[in-house]
């Protein structure tokens, strides 16, 4: 057996570190498996949607994204019931296997051009199965470690599950960029993107192999050889007043707000990189890679850290510090990004123009003109204009439909200010997501502690910051529309930053949380144990 409960109820080091190996390889798996969605947004949007309108494409594909957020709650609720009534370990066994049969099925699911609306349906249905395993997962696997870890300790072993989020977006990048590598663009394109999400039926396997000989939680064993435990958790939960006050406040006044700062400092992140500034995607990437990889020790600090000052201190900074800072880390990043006060060499312009038939258009042609720009600081630039000829169109002759893209390549210099403007945010996102699970384990006793912990903890990541990217983007591609069309009427721009806009949204939920948390979380943190 991988664990071996003391008479105390609690495991000696050297099972500890096995209980968190098991638990860990597992979650982070799982986090892997649902990540590599959001990682890949800007292909999946172009591969199951329709052609002709990028930007609408790629807010579908994050509306999807955020579909399995959404239903996390539900996940919470239906596993949790299950882990209070027959154990943590059965429970997220099974939430291993549904998560790693429902992504490796995304990347068996034919593209539009094949199925048509049947794909992104497919694609949403299992992306609805992903998140109601993730939502039984990580409950389980926090409850789990928390109640093999000595009392004064949670905040430090806990902590390592934490870190399973950061490192699961982590590997999928670098399974997304070592994947890249391997293959030349247009094999990528055409196929090898589904490879991240056929290597996770490898990974579930390895994962379950190890989580099948943990033992049950030692506390959850002793309640259920004591007759304590629920019979019906659910109406435990949330029909006792006492308790239910309880889920409300670790929602409203801790979850909400470490949601969205979870989701704005890593996915928006990177989706504003990547399409607010155009960087190159091996290159975004790899930024976001190394800022994960610098930033993710903190999980274990600042859990190690709640251990000794209390949890509610350090997640109350984390939040004020984003709610005060985002603004400015992201202008400065726009900063980083905009090729507005650089000088071009125009010694060193490549411009290459090419023409082939439409395969999808009789008669059409498509016609493809791509600028090479250097500049003087070493950022280089590549623009494609691809213009398809359909000379069938009514509504002029020869009607042209330009798609122009842009790829930039950023200066050493310039990357480097990207990575420490990441790894800034990721730091908070250590202050506020370090601490919560033993927060959240504190907050309700054994016998409905899975249920009770999962929900508000879904809700507030699930719902409130799953949702971030998707809000983010399609305000700040509002505010952008709104200043395009002033400039055509010739009126005053209403924004001054539109790319800035989307942060509204963390900032306001983050706020409100902070407030809440402030006035009506025991500072020196409530603790309800058996």
């Amino acid at each position: 057996m991988v664990t071996q409960p003391t008479a105390t109820g609690t495991a000696n080091k050297s099972s500890l570190y096995s209980v968190i190996g098991a638990s860990s390889v597992g979650t982070l798996i799982e986090w892997y498996d649902f990540y590599i969605f959001g990682s890949l947004a800007s292909v999946l949007a172009t591969k199951f949607f329709p052609e002709g309108n990028s930007t609408a494409a790629f807010l579908s594909t994050l509306a999807t994204f955020a579909a399995g957020f959404v239903v996390r709650p539900f996940g919470a609720l239906f596993f949790g019931r299950l882990g209070d009534l027959i154990g943590r370990k059965y429970t997220f066994m099974v939430t291993l296997l549904l998560m790693g049969g429902a992504t490796f099925a995304i990347g068996l699911v034919p593209g539009y051009e094949t199925i048509g609306f049947l794909a992104p349906l497919l694609v949403l249905i299992l992306r609805l199965l992903q998140g109601l395993a993730l939502g039984g997962e990580y409950g389980g696997a926090a409850t789990y470690v928390a109640e093999h870890a000595p009392v004064h300790q949670r905040g430090y072993w806990t902590s390592w599950i934490q870190t399973t989020a950061t490192a699961g977006l982590f590997v999928s990048l670098l399974v997304i960029m070592g994947t890249r590598l391997a293959l030349s663009k247009e094999a990528f394109d055409d196929w090898g993107w589904r490879v991240p999400f056929w290597a996770s039926v490898f990974m579930v396997g390895v994962s379950y192999l190890i989580r099948r000989n943990m033992s049950e939680s030692p506390l959850f064993a002793k309640a259920k050889a004591e007759g304590k435990t629920a019979t019906n958790p659910l109406k435990e939960s949330f029909g006792n007043r006492f308790n239910f006050k309880f889920v409300l406040l670790a929602l409203f006044g801790a979850t909400m707000g470490q949601g969205v700062i979870f989701y704005t400092g890593q996915f928006y992140a990177l989706s504003f990189i990547e399409k607010i500034g155009h960087v190159d995607k091996m290159q975004t990437d790899g930024l976001m890679t190394i800022a994960l990889l610098m930033g993710t020790p903190f999980f274990v600090i600042f859990g190690w850290l709640s251990d000794k000052i209390g949890r509610k201190g350090i997640m109350m900074v984390g939040m004020l510090l984003a709610v005060f800072a985002y603004r400015p880390i992201y202008q400065r990043m726009y900063e980083a990004m905009s090729l507005n006060n650089r000088i071009e060499i125009p010694s060193r312009t490549i411009l290459e123009t090419t023409s082939a038939r439409d395969p999808k258009t009789p008669g059409g042609m498509i016609r493809t003109e791509t600028v090479k720009r250097t500049f003087t600081d070493g950022t280089t630039t590549t623009d494609v204009t691809t213009t398809k000829i359909d000379p069938s169109a009514t509504d002029a002759p020869n009607a042209a439909r330009p798609d122009i893209k842009q790829t930039v390549m950023l200066n050493d210099s310039d990357r480097w200010t990207l990575i420490w403007l990441v790894f800034a945010q990721v730091l908070l996102v250590t202050m506020v997501y370090g601490p919560i699970a033993a927060f959240l384990v504190e907050l309700f006793p054994t016998r409905i502690r899975y249920t009770s912990m999962s929900l508000p903890y879904h809700i507030g990541n699930g719902v409130f910051g799953g949702l971030m990217p998707a809000v983010a983007t399609y305000l700040a591609t509002n505010a952008n529309s709104a200043n395009t069309a002033a400039k055509e009427a010739g009126t005053a721009l209403p924004y001054a930053a539109p790319y800035l806009e989307g942060l509204w949204y963390p900032i306001a939920v983050t706020a409100v949380c902070f407030v809440i948390g402030l006035l009506y979380i025991n500072g020196k943190d409530t603790k309800i144990d058996d």
